[in-house]
């Protein structure tokens, strides 16, 4: 897997959900673990996307009933209503994330094959995020207004241009959904499911390509449920990674400084006139490594390369050491051009990195793996 692994057959599929702990080695085992994850994918959508209210009206609970218990205002941190409130926080959040995902391919506005039946399904009233969405249109308006302007270091990216407002997107019809839409499904159960770091900025580009590579498995057995699979593979990636994406643990030994530190600190063993040179300049390896290393380089390349760099950051047994050869490995390649450029030269080379061939990368880390 290290050395990259063909797409054909759907091998990259089950090799990752290997590699991500998702599947156990056994193969005997696969399919009654497939069924049982997948079944409480299920679950988690029943008992996360339905509006509150609903369940009981339909339990023949007459609609009154229900809101003089828990009315909208009701002033309870418990109320339902409260929860679903501070959820549509979460879910403009997502929604704005999710729906500039990789906007130079169209595969994420394109309608899935297997759109959520339990959601969409004309007999019940199960309200899709998309409608949620859309009934907080005055918020999602502003949000969209801004979204240009978003300077957030997590979101701003080298290769991504933004489109200005959400009309710029193509409506699906009823009972389609787009593969975004699946993608912030996955992202609002995820931050239900984990409320003590919820969703952070950027997560959407580490569910992007499990999604992407899942739902685009040629086995349509396999490719039907991309959605749940990638849900838990999501889940665990994020348990490996998630100290990066929580800001009160930034200065212990698992957050992500002392991981930007560490990409220093192996540069000066491998090229110590290098590190001098940006020590002297005083570039610190936040301006740049931070994305890197937190988004795992997924804003640096296009997605066919990102998702190649990911089979050997997946095959690390030490996990996700190599990552910071490979951050290593990036600099190192454009020495010349940073011993002689200036602060401002280089720090642009850094943020938009120049070197697209991704195998030069991997062969260069390596090597730097080998001369330890």
């Amino acid at each position: 897997c290290s050395a990259g692994i063909p797409f054909d057959g759907g091998l990259r599929c089950l090799c990752w959900k290997i590699l991500l702990n998702y599947l156990p080695l056994e193969k005997a085992l696969w399919s009654s673990l497939l069924k049982k994850q997948r079944d409480l994918y299920s679950q988690f959508l029943k008992e996360m996307i339905i509006q509150p209210g609903i369940a009981k009206a339909n339990l023949g609970v007459s609609r009154e009933d229900v809101t003089l218990e828990d009315h909208p205002l009701n002033p309870n941190p418990d109320s339902r209503w409260n929860t679903y409130f501070k959820d549509n926080e979460v879910l403009l959040q997502i929604d704005k994330d999710v729906r500039r995902l990789y906007p130079d391919m169209a595969f994420f506005q394109r309608p899935t094959d297997y759109p959520c039946l339990l959601i969409l399904d004309p007999q019940n009233e199960f309200e899709t995020l998309r409608k949620r969405v859309e009934q907080t249109t005055l918020k999602s308006q502003t949000v969209a207004r801004n979204r240009s302007g978003v300077t957030n270091v997590r979101s701003s990216s080298p290769l991504k241009t933004t489109p200005n407002s959400l009309s710029e997107y193509e409506v699906l019809p009823n009972g389609c959904e787009a593969h975004w839409e699946v993608v912030e499904r996955i992202l609002f159960i995820y931050a239900k499911l984990n409320p003590g770091i919820a969703y952070v900025q950027g997560m959407n580009e580490i569910v992007g390509p499990l999604y992407y590579t899942f739902a685009t498995d040629p086995n349509s057995e396999w490719k039907e449920h991309a959605e749940a699979d990638t849900f838990f593979c999501f889940t665990n990636l994020m348990a490996e990674i998630r100290d990066n994406f929580i800001k009160s643990l930034d200065d212990s030994q698992c957050g992500i400084t002392y991981k930007m530190e560490k990409v220093y600190s192996t540069l000066k063993e491998k090229d110590v006139e290098l590190y001098l040179k940006l020590q002297e300049q005083n570039i610190k390896p936040q301006f740049f490594a931070f994305r890197w290393l937190t988004l795992l380089l997924s804003q640096e390349f296009l997605l066919p390369d990102v998702i190649r760099i990911w089979d050997s950051l997946f095959a690390d047994d030490k996990r996700f050491d190599f990552l910071l050869l490979v951050c290593c490995a990036m600099l190192t390649l454009i020495r010349d051009q940073l011993l002689e450029g200036d602060f401002t030269l280089n720090m642009r080379l850094l943020q938009d990195y120049p070197i697209s061939d991704v195998h030069l990368i991997l062969k260069k880390a390596k090597e730097l793996q080998d001369s330890k």
